[in-house]
């Protein structure tokens, strides 16, 4: 009642001020309709050819199985050919996995989180787990999604008496041949999804499209429930359903790289082939200068004293190639390609010659935040879930986990290590660290993590080896401010 109340009063005032009875200029001015514009949404001859290829597809769709397959085999091809692309992915690769993250149970039997902690890492050692993430964070990049098969592997010669694997599959080997299923609005190129957006079936084939060996084969898949697979991929626009190349914007750039360092080094070739030319300022038909043939190649001796035909001149060619703005344009353009990938230029272009100390770390600081969301992306999609598949594995294994462990309802808090990055000045960060410990700004198990390290075992190992020291008799020099209350 009382919107309808205001409602009906703004009603009545625009009936009198359309009647003119109290309206003045400016209300008549508020009620006109206001139009406004963007600059991008105008429409030229030349806005018309730069965004001729725009449109309103949805995620699924611009993303479609046919325009993957292109941009995947596009960025292959590039980071087989280019050494820039190839050492961006395997830089990123490293500096997002190291050597691989360490878990670090958080229950409170310390005894049974070390000891999780201890088979855990035999086991992950034992499928080259570290390698493993490596290649999927670098097909995401090179191909926009990655996959792996959780299943058991009763021949894979290990240690750990849990047998489970992880397979990884190309994104190629997820879709779906069936004609019939292609239309069904649930199916997306491979993954059945239910009412709520949930994926809860996967379509593997059973061979890779692209084995030459099974090319007149047909294209036979496997049904995988949604619990046995992980996906592996970013999603840029809400309802996208599987993943595109990182450096797809990048692929136009590579290929111009190439391209002109191909011609820069084609034209240095050619003007270094030949070793002058003969030319005469007479014209053509003059009697003056002896007549040779045009185009014919004569052969010079190295440190001889020569003489023209008569009317001829000898002229050197000059080296254009390399221009002075090629170093340039590399740099800018490499620049612009390692954008797409939060990477800063040097560590893409692996020279640091042009950086001092306060433009390194200044990059490094978005770089740096990237690498630490590309590792939470990683825990939650791949490591927690393969951590519970690991735990229900080994909870079958007779006597394998500690009894508080082995219930249902057993506490599975944890965290992930991650390898440290070293510092660029080791003394700078000391200080910085003796600091946010003395001012209580930070504890030891962070400081710790910093390094990749766990700070229950190296405490552990520091008490062992200061105990050792007092048994033989060395002094040892305890910091005072570690013991301070």
């Amino acid at each position: 009642m009382k919107f309808s109340g205001l409602w009906g009063r703004g009603r009545r005032a625009r009936a009198q001020q359309r009647s003119g009875a109290a309206a003045s200029a400016p209300a008549k001015a508020l009620l006109r309709r206001i139009q406004a514009r963007y600059d991008a949404a105008a429409t030229t001859d030349a806005s018309r050819r730069h965004w001729a290829n725009a449109d309103g597809l949805s995620a699924d769709a611009a993303a479609s199985p046919a325009v993957r397959r292109v941009l995947r085999n596009r960025a292959r091809y590039e980071c087989a050919n280019n050494s820039y692309a190839r050492g961006m992915i395997s830089t990123l690769a490293g500096d997002v996995v190291g050597t691989g993250p360490r878990l670090q149970m958080l229950t409170d039997n310390s005894a049974a989180n070390r000891d999780v902690e201890r088979r855990w890492d035999r086991w992950a050692a034992s499928i080259d787990l570290a390698a493993k993430l490596r290649t999927m964070r670098a097909a995401r990049a090179e191909s926009g999604e990655c996959f792996g098969l959780l299943a058991v592997n009763p021949r894979r010669l290990s240690p750990s008496p849990v047998q489970l694997d992880l397979r990884l599959i190309e994104a190629d080997q997820v879709a779906t041949p069936t004609p019939h299923l292609r239309t069904d609005p649930r199916v997306i190129d491979g993954i059945v999804y239910d009412g709520a957006g949930n994926p809860v079936e996967y379509h593997l084939l059973r061979n890779h499209p692209g084995d030459v060996r099974l090319s007149s084969m047909p294209l036979d898949y496997r049904r995988i429930p949604a619990r046995q697979v992980v996906h592996y991929f970013r999603a840029d626009r809400p309802g996208q359903s599987r993943g595109i190349p990182e450096i797809t914007p990048a692929l136009p750039l590579f290929a111009q790289v190439r391209r002109y360092t191909l011609a820069v080094i084609a034209a240095a070739e050619t003007a270094a082939d030949l070793a002058g030319v003969l030319y005469t300022d007479a014209p053509p038909d003059d009697e003056a200068a002896t007549a040779i043939e045009p185009m014919d190649a004569i052969e010079i001796e190295q440190r001889m004293l020569l003489t023209m035909p008569g009317g001829w001149k000898m002229a050197q060619l000059k080296a254009e190639q390399p221009a002075t703005t090629y170093a340039e344009f590399q740099k800018q353009i490499l620049n612009e390609i390692a954008r797409c990938l939060n990477m800063p230029f040097n560590v893409a272009a692996g020279n640091s010659s042009g950086y001092n100390y306060a433009s390194g770390r200044l990059d490094h600081q978005t770089y740096d935040r990237a690498i630490r969301i590309d590792q939470a992306e990683l825990q939650q999609q791949v490591l927690d879930r393969l951590l519970d598949a690991w735990l229900d594995e080994a909870v079958l294994v007779t006597g394998f986990l500690p009894q508080s462990m082995r219930r249902a309802d057993a506490n599975r808090a944890h965290t992930w290590i991650w390898a440290g990055r070293d510092h660029v000045d080791p003394a700078k960060e000391a200080s910085a660290q003796t600091a946010r410990l003395s001012n209580r700004t930070t504890s030891l198990a962070r400081e710790y993590a910093r390094q990749g390290l766990d700070w229950e075992t190296e405490l552990l190992q520091i008490a062992r080896e200061r105990e050792y020291m007092r048994s033989i008799g060395l002094t040892i020099d305890d910091d005072p401010e570690l013991h301070r209350g």
